[in-house]
């Protein structure tokens, strides 16, 4: 931390100590799920999560659709808490995310799945919230105090869950090792000099960000924490979903963040840019060593899971200065509390 910051430009530096400290916090329940789900492998995963949360749970979508084969389907609580529907979620994995766990629908939805007979695993900080009590499986963030009201460190500990749950899953010794490194690189990423961007980004009143495969759940939480922080109107898109119409938005006025993955999905996402430079995009790519005078920089690759985590921390440490351009307060953003209870 330097000296003098405080909440979220604190906070967010707290990210590679959080991911250090969480591999033995976390070791025990961890190991208790994948000794389950293999035991009796699900045939369908459902997340369940709000905001940052169910951007993590995108996140997680890619990972266990990627490296497990098993399909991924996010839940609409309110089949529970509004319509009393009881889902055929037998024998099935429900898995829950949550800073606080202190979410009502959250954990209606998860006590609904449990007595439906799914297996009820929660990524949660709050270990002593309901929604932890309420799931068979509680697998701590162990993130620590998140005061400021915009989730960073404990989006980036939500990650690093997902890593080691499907490095244990899969046993995956390059992934495991990639997860393990991680700390550091965050420290490194947070470091990145992103200011190239920060005139135009903070004078926009609307952008667009844009990633896919390990990045999409980037470009969905990028484009949450300007609204959240910044008051600047933003949409995420896939690479492939922005060019089925939303690409008729292209103009020089109308900035473009695009967040590079390290993997298959890269080839695409580098066609798109040319294209999108073609079209006279205001365009920031992310990634390492391209050459484009539009590019934001992004560590060497190492992995391709654990790069994408990396992208996130450059971009929150840019947030906050885009934040001090416009005037706005990172920590005290109008109309929101840290607790969103909703039903």
């Amino acid at each position: 931390m330097r000296d003098g910051e405080m909440g979220m430009a604190a906070e967010l530096r707290e990210a590679p100590d959080a991911v250090r400290r969480q591999r033995e916090r976390l070791s025990p329940p961890l190991a208790e799920l994948i000794a389950r789900c293999r035991r009796k492998p699900p045939r369908l995963v459902v997340t369940c999560a709000r905001g940052s949360s169910a951007h993590a749970a995108t996140f997680g979508k890619h990972l266990i659709e990627r490296h497990l084969g098993i399909p991924v389907a996010a839940a609409a609580p309110n089949i529970a808490t509004v319509y009393g529907q009881r889902l055929r979620l037998k024998d099935q994995l429900l898995l829950t995310i949550s800073q606080s766990g202190r979410s009502d629908d959250l954990t209606e939805f998860t006590q609904m799945a449990k007595a439906a007979g799914a297996l009820t695993a929660a990524i949660v900080n709050d270990t002593d919230s309901p929604l932890a009590a309420a799931c068979d499986i509680a697998l701590p963030m162990a993130a620590g105090p998140e005061l400021s009201i915009a989730a960073t460190k404990s989006f980036v500990a939500a990650l690093a869950v997902l890593l080691r749950c499907t490095a244990a899953w899969t046993n995956d010794d390059a992934l495991r090792a990639a997860v393990d490194r991680l700390p550091d690189r965050l420290a490194a990423a947070t470091e990145l000099d992103w200011s190239s961007a920060l005139g135009v980004l903070s004078a926009a009143s609307s952008l667009i960000t844009i990633g896919r495969g390990p990045t999409l759940a980037v470009a969905r939480e990028a484009a949450l924490k300007l609204k959240e922080t910044c008051n600047v109107h933003a949409e995420a898109f896939s690479g492939a979903e922005f060019q089925h119409g939303p690409v008729t938005l292209v103009s020089p006025l109308y900035p473009i963040m695009l967040f590079m993955p390290t993997d298959a999905a890269a080839r695409g996402l580098r066609e798109l840019a040319a294209d999108l430079r073609r079209k006279g995009a205001a365009l920031f790519t992310a990634e390492h060593d391209a050459q484009a005078a539009d590019r934001l920089p992004a560590l060497r690759p190492d992995h391709p899971d654990t790069d994408a985590v990396c992208l996130i921390q450059s971009f929150y440490a840019l947030t906050v200065r885009i934040a001090g351009r416009r005037g706005t307060d990172v920590d005290r953003p109008r109309h929101l509390q840290k607790v969103t209870r909703t039903r």
